[in-house]
């Protein structure tokens, strides 16, 4: 079964649960994924910071983590 996150997982986290997540979030304009303070973000933090419903983001990478 595959991995789900909450808007409480730390991106760096969820970066480690599966790295090639990293082009869905920088298709939505997370840019910073190499940045420091962003591995220490929560997906809601991340998500606000864009603009970003953190529901949404979150139903999209437990979507994406159960395809992959």
């Amino acid at each position: 079964m595959a991995q789900q996150v909450t808007k409480n997982t730390m991106i760096g986290e969820l970066l480690q649960i599966n790295e090639n997540i990293a082009p869905v979030l920088l298709n939505i304009g997370m840019h910073c994924l190499g940045c420091p303070s962003s591995q220490m973000e929560t997906i809601e933090e991340a998500a606000m910071v864009h603009g970003i419903e953190p529901d949404a983001l979150v139903n999209q990478i437990n979507e994406f983590l159960a395809k992959n």
